[in-house]
């Protein structure tokens, strides 16, 4: 019997009765009254409970407990396992130090933010190329141009074609924006050519070396093009480095991250602390491996200049797997900015910091490269070029980039 308007109570319908079970528990004969909105003091213990487990985050307790390592590892002579527990820690102190350089670099804001992101970067590879340098032994002049040149082969072959590889896999077509990587090419080729492969063919010294008077304009012309670039790609003509359509139309909003809102100022100050933190484990962690970095390059028969790519591979670990994700994500653009700016970055902030250290550090600095590095540079830049101006590229073309960077790691382990 169905009751009419205003008339009696009628059968109550299967959906209210579902919602008057789910409000009951057992044992109790009435439903429980709702429960009023959360005022601004229930909203502000929610804030603080998600600092407390940020602060439980690894990227937040890396960077003391690296230090601990350092302090508990430093003088002494170490066994194996040890030595494997330290350069673990190493690793994610290295992953830590870049997380929080961004967080600060959100805060900022740009350019800033990508001139600290880089500067932090700089640091750990300087730091580590510098203490294994003052450390002395054989190869150690050569150090800083193997570091650089394989930090150039990783980035513009193996995260490049990984990018490429990845992105045209899960999408057909990888599509990016090919005004802004070629500039980035071009600037990443010319500052190339100035530090490393210059040195060869000079004549004011003997051997692969620039004068005091030729490093001093490499310095200065390596960081005169990494202040320009970074001015373009963040103020002047930054939609030239925006992803893009496969229409080739730019897209203003492809990465959420970049409109997120920045961090607070006590989260930004926690991260800059903690960056400091991490850089000093860092060098100081990287200080305990040089010998045994060293003594293992040699007891299994690769040449010292192997060093370099060991570390050229750690520094750019945390760039390697961002531009994957990105890649994944259909973000091309952004996985060739992470590729071509950290090897921008590799270059033109790391040999002039080198060359000021050479002030103080002993010994020579070579920075030429030889026949079979300048080769496989030669056609790295042409291969990249072709890549680049159709602004778009298939599985094909991130396959022949990583197999040149497996070329490029062949030679170094065997020249």
């Amino acid at each position: 019997m169905r009751a009419g308007v205003g008339g009696g109570a009628g059968p109550v319908p299967a959906d209210r009765r579902a919602g008057t079970a789910r409000l009951r528990r057992p044992g109790m004969s009435a439903p429980e009254p709702a429960r009023p909105a959360a005022g601004p003091t229930a909203q502000a213990e929610a804030g603080r409970a998600r600092p407390a487990r940020r602060y439980a985050d690894w990227r937040f307790l890396a960077p003391p407990v690296a230090v601990v390592v350092l302090a508990a590892s430093w003088g002494r002579d170490l066994p194996v396992l040890p030595l494997a527990l330290v350069a673990v820690v190493l690793g994610v102190a290295v992953l830590a130090a870049v997380h929080h350089a961004e967080v600060v670099a959100h805060r900022v804001g740009e350019p800033l933010g990508s001139l600290l992101l880089a500067v932090a970067v700089t640091v750990i590879e300087v730091g580590l190329i510098v203490t294994l340098m003052i450390a002395g032994g054989p190869g150690t002049a050569s150090l800083a141009r193997d570091t650089v040149f394989a930090a150039v082969m990783i980035t513009c072959n193996g995260i490049l074609g990984l990018s490429l590889f990845v992105g045209a896999v899960r999408y057909r077509l990888a599509v990016f924006n090919a005004e802004g990587t070629g500039a980035a090419l071009a600037t990443v080729a010319t500052l190339a050519v100035v530090c490393l492969v210059l040195p060869t063919f000079t004549t004011a010294r003997s051997g692969p070396e620039f004068s005091p008077t030729q490093l001093s304009f490499a310095a200065v012309a390596s960081v005169s093009l990494y202040a320009a670039f970074v001015s373009t790609q963040t103020v002047r003509h930054r939609d030239f480095f925006l992803p893009v359509t496969s229409q080739g139309v730019v897209v203003n909003d492809a990465d959420g991250d970049d409109h997120a809102d920045p961090p607070t100022n006590r989260a930004a100050g926690t991260s800059l602390v903690l960056l400091l933190v991490a850089l000093v484990a860092v060098v100081g962690l990287a200080k305990v491996l040089s010998p045994a970095i060293e003594d293992t390059v040699a007891r299994v028969s690769l040449p010292h200049s192997f060093v370099g790519v060991v570390i050229a591979l750690l520094v750019l670990l945390p760039e390697t797997l961002a531009a994957a994700n990105a890649a994944r994500s259909n973000r091309i653009q952004v996985s060739l900015n992470l590729a071509l700016g950290s090897a921008m970055a590799s270059i033109g902030l790391t040999i002039p910091a080198i060359a000021i250290a050479t002030i103080w550090l002993p010994g020579p600095l070579s920075l030429g490269l030889g026949a079979t590095q300048i080769v496989l540079l030669a056609i790295t830049v042409v291969v990249a070029t072709l890549t680049v101006v159709p602004g778009r590229a298939t599985r094909l073309q991130g396959l022949v980039h990583l197999i040149l960077l497996g070329a490029f790691l062949l030679l170094a382990a065997h020249p």
